[in-house]
């Protein structure tokens, strides 16, 4: 029974694109707005951390956390996010999409509160309460990735799915770019009216009392926008694919469809049915195996890699500002400047390298696709970071600083026009209705493990500074990038398929099987991009 058979598939699959269509991105995009806050808003406080908590008085240096508590700090919430992907990832195929999207809201909201009201009587308990509830915090943040990719396909129409999906992820970057923006403020506030003139002295090494308080401000806002979008969350019915396929309910499916695409849909519970027959084969069966198995190894393996490089250099940038003289040295500068600094560090690369990466790939996912998308950024990122590490020498003296800057602005840029935007995209369309939420979760906890790799590893290997380890760091990511270009050869096109066609649930596996065996060229869909822009 092919799905276009099935009027509440062929209406979402031929929707034109409409208001509730953008009202979905932002909803779900929010939540990967408050994602990227919450993850890499801890780069802008962790060195505010050891000067606040660590300082040694015998040594007369700033502050340092230890390597074992900054790692744990940096890299905690990555492996709550790790479990939370999986177990969400499984919750949203067996109880639905949307029974289980808000809850990923409340544990950020809660656990982001309760991050900057972190307590203890010695520093050891304030880091030990951190880390707990940013554990938490990560895996609420781990359900948003499967649920928000699952249900933003599910929605969409065929013509713009991939560029709506994409649109949904690029709001990480918004989020990037405000975890610096908001560390830089405050973090300004806090030095022009409460530390006093001297402590804008780019020379006295201090630490504020009042600093204590920075940090804490800046955990806390990323409670915000979730807690904006919790209503609006719960207003979405569940997705029409979930409720004809999975709960076999196609009257509901159409009456729910049809009240948002403010169209009339027919039930159709017959087709539903023999559809529902033909596709009966559970997860990692012989069957899914030969259906799936390969695009499976191929998101998995390509999100794993890019993430070990994408992490490695978020997490790592406070500890290679100061290399890259864009940042003063901890020890000519007061511990709420030292922060400033890295906030508006942090806050240029992104808006100028990470941000547009992001939405270059909206704009041209469905004309270029992602299969090419995806193999030219992890090349350009392999060059990038090949040509900063054997370089680096050279560029890190401080005429060539800025050049440095660009290099590093290029990987990030070609990092999100590239495989960091795909890896999200591909696995929402790749996989059957049934098993979608839990494959892209699969796929998203191996992109977590190369990001622990990155956070517990090359962090802890780079966070003295070292020019020889940054320098051995970035050929290393060279080559993971590289890999990564060569393990894209798994994963096929989408472009232009209906996610039944993709999958082929819609009993065209034989055609699909073929199709997959090489990517869908410009060429092949030129007449068909040409009717869909015109």
């Amino acid at each position: 029974m092919a799905s276009n058979n099935i009027s509440v598939l062929n209406a979402l699959d031929n929707a034109r694109t409409q208001w509730y269509h953008v009202t979905a991105i932002i909803i779900a995009g929010m939540g990967f707005f408050t994602d990227a806050y919450d993850l890499f808003c801890i780069s802008t406080v962790s060195k505010l951390l050891g000067r606040l908590y660590y300082y040694n008085s015998s040594t007369g240096k700033p502050g340092k956390l230890p390597h074992s508590i900054n790692n744990l700090v940096i890299g905690v919430a990555l492996v709550g996010t790790f479990t939370g992907q999986l177990v969400f990832g499984y919750l949203g195929d067996k109880l639905g999409r949307k029974k289980v999207y808000g809850l990923t809201l409340i544990l950020m909201i809660i656990c982001a509160i309760c991050s900057g009201l972190s307590f203890g009587y010695s520093p050891k308990a304030v880091m030990g309460t951190l880390c707990f509830f940013r554990f938490w915090l990560g895996f609420g943040i781990g359900g948003d990735y499967p649920l928000s990719a699952t249900i933003m396909s599910e929605y969409a129409n065929k013509k713009t799915r991939g560029a709506f999906i994409a649109a949904v992820f690029a709001m990480q970057g918004v989020g990037i770019i405000f975890a610096g923006l908001v560390s830089l403020i405050v973090s300004k506030i806090f030095l022009v009216y409460y530390a006093g003139p001297a402590f804008n002295d780019e020379h006295v090494f201090s630490t504020e009392p009042e600093a204590d308080y920075v940090w804490r401000i800046v955990l806390m806002i990323g409670a915000l926008p979730a807690l904006l979008t919790f209503y609006w969350r719960m207003k979405m019915p569940e997705t029409g694919r979930y409720t004809a396929i999975i709960e076999g309910n196609a009257k509901q499916a159409a009456a729910d469809m049809g009240r948002v695409l403010d169209i009339e849909i027919q039930a159709d519970g017959d087709k539903v049915a023999q559809f529902n027959a033909g596709n009966e084969y559970k997860l990692f069966s012989h069957e899914f195996v030969r259906r799936h198995g390969r695009h499976l190894i191929g998101t998995m393996t390509t999100w794993f890699l890019l993430d070990i490089a994408f992490y490695s250099q978020n997490l790592t940038q406070k500890d290679i500002f100061p290399t890259m003289g864009l940042t003063n040295k901890a020890e000519n500068v007061s511990a709420l400047r030292e922060m400033f600094e890295t906030s508006r560090a942090m806050f240029v690369i992104a808006l100028l390298g990470t941000f547009p990466g992001y939405w270059f790939t909206v704009a041209f996912i469905e004309h270029i696709g992602r299969f090419y998308i995806q193999l030219v950024g992890f090349f350009m990122m392999s060059v990038f970071m090949l040509i900063m590490g054997l370089k680096y020498d050279y560029l890190r003296n401080e005429e060539h600083k800025w050049t440095f800057a660009a290099l590093y602005g290029l990987t990030f840029f070609f990092a999100n026009f590239g495989p960091n935007s795909t890896t999200f995209v591909l696995p929402a369309e790749l996989f059957p209705t049934r098993v979608r939420s839990t494959c892209h979760a699969f796929s998203a906890a191996s992109g977590k493990a190369g990001a622990m790799i990155g956070a517990f590893a090359i962090q802890n290997y780079t966070q003295d500074g070292n020019v020889k380890k940054i320098k051995k760091a970035m050929i290393l990511l060279a080559c993971t990038n590289l890999m990564g270009f060569f393990f894209t050869f798994l994963v096929t096109e989408t472009k232009g398929r209906s996610l039944e066609e993709i999958s082929g649930e819609d009993g065209g596996y034989a055609e699909a099987e073929m199709t997959a065996k090489k990517p869908v060229s410009q060429s092949d869909n030129w007449e068909e991009n040409s009717r869909n822009y015109g």
